[in-house]
């Protein structure tokens, strides 16, 4: 390849790369919406080569590095997203000390902020002669020394190094409470007008940037807060989606219809100037999301959004969700399996369009499996740059496959999370592979094989039936692993098979004291032990400020009279008197339905149901912690 050096200046294209925050592979028009609107997205992908398996790591920082350093998560070492944390010494072990003795194993941790020894796609275009701008999230690192302008960015524009802005309108409220002193760097972010919309001001000043070096090279790294929480939106643009139905049934969410229209007004102002300063034949520009869509936040069946207080300080944000949203999650990734922070096709399938006017066909199509890792070397290549000496890129240009002059020629691409539920995938050709360090209890396989040409949606694990298929690309892994260095988790010293069982146990949560229990014939059998007294079953795991209704179905032979007590957050001690409700066992061996008003109104900590033991065994079917306003369940048991 050339030096960028050689090419004189007024031949050397441009590089916009616009990543959205959140974005799923199906939340727009272009890629089969039939719900959200977002016609400067339909414009560009006429425009450009789109490509239909665009694959992010699961999770915003790993991605957003991979992309700045063109290596694998596994290799630069930030594998969740963390960047908003104080960083972890130098010298700190990767893997904790130690674990639970319930935990198989150790996990290692991820990095918090972006090397300083990687060599970054800014600092090698800035050092090319490029003039370089970072405009938008960041989530790389709290301290100054880990920010864009320490990273090869000449100008940034950005708040908090937050995973979204502390606010979508103006004032945004940046603070730095709850840092340590010395560890925050909140960028350079100054208010606007009340009421300003940080996805619209954030486009202002990328194109103040656009404007200053419209007659030099420049890299405009415009990363959108959009659409990831606060979820800020416009009420007028919501309250029309509001009244629009999708007719494939699956989106129905008007704060994330109203967000990504705005953000698809960015990207229309964005081609807009560029149009208009005469650059758009000599800028290569590419789209892109950081990971699969989100479809877990805020839903109504999450106790802990469901059964906010109204003195919680998330509880307006909420009730503006309930409101527009009626308890949906942001989006909907249909057909694709699940969804940001998963493994599966919804969490780390996303759009990919990419344009450059007269050296890629205008409204073509590629279903090449490129990601994060490629775009390095693939602008490089566009550019002319070589690759920085001493420095590993993972990825490949993808170059032959936007001027169709041939392939991108690799054998396989990799996904490594080891995070929240842990594992790692493997796609070759239409096939994939994912492999779970252990079991989980939603995802009990620890080997599940796609054949993704057939079964998009992930529904067939073909595992069992194709052993020799699964060893073929269990090997790739393997390689994978060696090659990067991942840090695979470790078997833990103290792991204990019974303390595991035990928190998988269907009384997991609650703890008996004075008394013994056991789950038989679907009831949790509880007796009182020898010579004990006042025995009762406690939890931790009751969170609410909020009057519960706590329903049992119980039945003994004797009955008795039991109660329920509580200890709110800021008491040391359970109260002599108060904070208690009590009810009464008719016994006669017949199951009894009992609904007790829990007439809370601060923080609990802990809570305890004392049961008539004394009198014999008492075998419970269902513990129902009840929110009494909305009648939804905090926590339940049901045995």
């Amino acid at each position: 390849m050339l030096a960028c050096g050689s090419v004189g200046a007024a031949y050397r294209p441009n590089v916009v790369l616009f990543v959205v925050d959140d974005m799923g592979w199906m939340d727009s028009e272009p890629y089969g919406s039939k719900y959200y609107e977002t016609p400067n997205m339909t414009k560009l992908a006429k425009q450009s080569m789109r490509f239909t398996d665009a694959y992010a790591v699961p999770l915003c920082s790993p991605t957003r590095c991979s992309i700045l350093s063109g290596q694998h998560s596994a290799r630069h070492g930030i594998t969740s997203a963390s960047g908003h944390q104080p960083p972890a010494p130098a010298d700190a072990p990767r893997y904790p000390e130690k674990a639970s003795p319930a935990a198989q194993f150790i996990y290692a941790n991820s990095k918090n902020f972006i090397d300083p020894e990687i060599v970054t796609l800014a600092e090698v275009l800035r050092d090319a002669g490029y003039r370089t701008g970072h405009f938008g999230k960041w989530h790389l690192g709290l301290l100054s020394e880990n920010r864009p302008d320490h990273n090869g960015f000449e100008t940034m524009w950005g708040c908090a190094p937050d995973p979204g802005p502390p606010s979508y309108f103006s004032p945004y409220e940046v603070s730095t409470e709850g840092r340590p002193t010395g560890q925050h760097h909140v960028g350079n972010i100054t208010d606007g007008p009340d009421g300003e919309y940080i996805t619209d001001r954030l486009t202002d000043e990328a194109l103040k940037f656009v404007e200053a070096h419209k007659d030099e090279p420049f890299f405009l790294n415009l990363w959108q807060y959009g659409v990831h929480g606060p979820w800020g939106h416009k009420e007028e643009y919501t309250a029309e989606f509001a009244k629009k139905t999708d007719p494939r049934g699956e989106q129905r969410n008007p704060i994330m219809a109203s967000m990504l229209k705005s953000v698809d007004e960015s990207l229309g102002r964005v081609m807009a100037k560029l149009d208009e300063l005469g650059l758009s034949e000599n800028t290569l520009f590419v789209f892109y999301s950081d990971n699969g869509g989100n479809v877990h936040s805020n839903r109504e069946d999450d106790h802990k959004i469901a059964n906010l207080s109204e003195n919680h300080p998330k509880h307006a944000a909420i009730a503006a969700w309930r409101k527009w949203a009626g308890g949906e999650g942001p989006t909907n990734n249909a057909p694709l399996r699940e969804g940001k922070a998963r493994i599966y096709e919804g969490g780390q399938r996303v759009p990919l369009m990419v344009r450059w006017p007269g050296k890629i066909e205008a409204g073509t199509t590629s279903d090449a499996v490129v990601g994060a890792i490629d775009l390095y070397p693939t602008v490089l290549d566009a550019l002319g740059v070589d690759l920085p000496a001493k420095h590993v890129v993972d990825g490949l240009s993808f170059m032959p496959v936007l001027t169709q002059t041939g392939n991108i020629e690799r054998e396989a691409y990799f996904t490594w999370f080891p995070h929240i539920i842990p594992a790692c995938s493997v796609r070759k050709g239409d096939w994939k592979l994912i492999r779970r360090f252990e079991p989980h209890r939603d995802y009990p396989e620890v080997r599940e094989l796609y054949d993704l040409g057939k079964d998009i949606g992930e529904t067939n694990n073909l595992a069992a039936a194709m052993p020799d298929k699964v060893k073929e690309l269990d090997a790739l892994i393997d390689g994978f692993i060696a090659d990067t260095g991942a840090l695979v988790p470790k078997p833990n010293p103290a792991y204990a098979p019974q303390a595991a069982k035990a928190a998988r146990a269907p009384e997991a949560g609650l703890v008996p004291k004075m008394c013994t229990v056991e789950v038989k014939n679907g009831a949790l059998v509880v007796e009182l032990q020898p010579g004990k007294r006042n025995p009762f079953l406690g939890s931790a795991q009751i969170k609410s400020a909020a009057p519960l209704i706590l329903k049992l179905r119980v039945r003994s032979q004797k009955g008795g009279s039991g109660k329920v007590q509580w200890k709110q957050t800021a008491q040391e001690e359970f109260p002599k008197e108060g904070q208690v409700a009590s009810f009464d066992l008719h016994g006669g061996n017949e199951w009894e339905e009992l609904s007790i008003n829990l007439p809370l109104e601060k923080e609990t900590q802990l809570v305890r149901i004392y049961l008539p033991l004394e009198n014999g065994p008492v075998e419970i079917q269902l513990i129902d912690y009840l929110d009494a306003k909305t009648k939804r369940s905090v926590k339940r048991w049901e045995f």
